[in-house]
C-alpha cells in the first residue's frame, strides 16, 4: 500500500463530492460539497483543494451501468477527469467504478437520520467517501493502484 494521502471526486451536474483520506490510507472523510453546474468554476475548485490537501493522487468515480457498460454520465465525467488531470499535473488521477456508490452513502445517511432533502449535499461528500475507501481497500487487497489512468492529452 503506497503511504500518501489521496482525494476522491464524486462528479454529479448539481454537485461533485469531495473526499480525503489519512496519509496512511486508513480513513476517508468528508472534504466539501463543489456546485457542479459552472464546470470551469468546479475544476478550478478541484485543483485548489489538491493543492491545499498535496494528495498523491485523485480518484474520480466512473459511474457504470450495472452490466458494467458507460453511457453518457460515464463520457462526461471522463472528460472532466481528463480536464482536472491537465490542471493539476503532475499529480495523477485514475477513474475507479462506483456502482452504487451514491445509494451506498444515501442509505448509510438515512440511517443515521439525515433527511433527504437537508442531506442531499452531504450525499455527494458521503458517495466521495465510498468511493475513495473502496478505492483503498481494492490498492490494499491487490497491492495495484486501483481503477484506471487518466492520461494528459499533450
Amino acid at each position: 500500500m503506497r503511504r500518501g494521502r489521496r482525494i476522491a471526486v464524486d462528479v454529479g451536474d448539481a454537485r461533485i463530492g469531495v473526499a480525503s483520506c489519512d496519509p496512511d490510507g486508513v480513513l476517508a472523510t468528508p472534504v466539501e460539497t463543489v456546485p457542479g453546474k459552472d464546470a470551469p468554476a468546479a475544476r478550478r475548485r478541484i485543483a485548489a483543494i489538491v493543492a491545499e490537501y498535496e494528495p498523491i493522487e485523485v480518484v474520480v468515480g466512473l459511474p457504470r451501468s450495472l452490466n458494467g457498460g458507460e453511457g453518457p454520465a460515464a463520457a462526461k465525467v471522463r472528460t472532466f477527469a481528463a480536464d482536472v488531470a491537465k490542471l493539476i499535473q503532475p499529480v495523477p488521477v485514475r477513474l475507479v467504478d462506483e456502482r452504487m456508490s451514491t445509494v451506498t452513502a444515501a442509505q448509510g445517511m438515512r440511517a443515521s437520520g439525515v433527511k433527504s432533502r437537508k442531506g442531499r449535499a452531504f450525499i455527494d461528500q458521503a458517495a466521495a467517501v465510498v468511493i475513495l475507501q473502496s478505492a483503498l481497500e481494492t490498492e490494499r487487497v491487490s497491492g495495484d493502484p486501483p481503477g484506471e489512468s487518466v492520461q494528459v492529452a499533450g
